[in-house]
């Protein structure tokens, strides 16, 4: 029996699900791996469709559903970036007051990568830089400030000896325009989530430093070391979630949490964890609550030790 056929309550129109990056960004990633997953086990009965609201670091798209309250035809692609944003006085959405959480779908990590041409050839290299001088350097990442990538790349800096205020930090709507402003050369750097440059990987324009992973990816990351293996304490990962709009009611919640939780265990929703060097961390109910609040505790620590909190 598929889950809106359980469900005391079904969708009775068309689903939105919204991603605050453009076509092809990381979000929007997550947001087409969903409707494939959807709609290979025909799990809703209403067509789905993905809207892309990108700009202002994905806030535009959290304003949109702000605009729904009580919708449960709308759905958004959540992130990290949805606590951080209000930890440093960027964003005015708060994630649980808001919104309503339904579910967390993966994490994925943060790939630090240089131009094959650049000077900086390794981990160590651009160690060496970040600690004798940072501020020489440009760094390329998406999609705002004060997030996963840039908390890792925080970290890093500090472990060098380097001050992480003093980076030059072009911040893009897209890690895929991050990569691209990487290999036209204005960036030396790009701190990007680990699927957005598998293509220059492959072409090989770009190189992989490091990642931020507890152990090695596969594939094409094959010989990128962790920074771990580096000697340095950075294993930041960015999570994937489904966030629906405030005031829907427990058989909504309930509903999704279903839908999500199947599409979860589809091979169609396996292929893309592999295909985007993605890591599984389905949660839901209690125990997405409980994660969510460790969360906001260890990103305000984080950010208050790096400097970046908003006082």
């Amino acid at each position: 029996m598929s889950p809106s056929a359980s469900s005391a309550w079904r969708p009775q129109r068309e689903v939105e699900i919204v991603a605050g990056t453009p076509p092809g960004g990381g979000l929007d990633r997550t947001a087409r791996a969903l409707l494939r997953a959807l709609e290979s086990k025909r799990l809703l009965d209403v067509p789905v469709k993905v809207t892309n609201i990108p700009g202002d670091g994905g806030r535009k798209a959290w304003a949109y559903l702000d605009r729904h309250p009580a919708e449960p035809h709308v759905l958004a692609i959540s992130s990290a970036n949805l606590i951080t944003d209000r930890l440093l006085g960027k964003g005015a959405f708060d994630h649980e007051a808001a919104f309503t959480p339904l579910a967390i779908l993966y994490t994925e990590y943060i790939a630090f990568v240089a131009r094959t041409d650049s000077p900086i050839k390794s981990g160590t290299d651009l160690l060496q830089r970040l600690g004798a001088d940072a501020g020489s350097l440009t760094i390329a990442l998406s999609i705002s400030i004060g997030n996963p990538n840039h908390i890792a790349l925080a970290k890093v800096t500090k472990h060098a000896g380097g001050d992480a205020k003093a980076l030059r930090i072009r911040v893009f709507d897209s890690a895929l325009d991050a990569s691209a402003d990487v290999v036209a050369g204005h960036a030396d750097v790009g701190a990007i989530t680990a699927a957005s440059p598998v293509k220059e990987l492959a072409a090989g324009t770009l190189r992989a430093l490091a990642v931020s992973a507890p152990r090695r990816l596969a594939g094409l990351y094959e010989q990128a070391p962790t920074w771990t293996e580096q000697s340095v304490d950075c294993v930041v990962g960015a999570w994937r979630g489904v966030t629906g709009a405030r005031a829907i009611t427990p058989a909504q919640i309930a509903f999704w949490e279903s839908v999500l939780k199947a599409a979860s265990a589809t091979a169609e929703w396996d292929a893309d964890l592999t295909r985007h060097h993605w890591t599984s961390n389905y949660l839901d109910g209690a125990s997405l609550r409980g994660f969510l609040e460790r969360e906001r505790t260890e990103m305000t620590a984080v950010l208050s030790e790096l400097g970046l909190l908003k006082e």
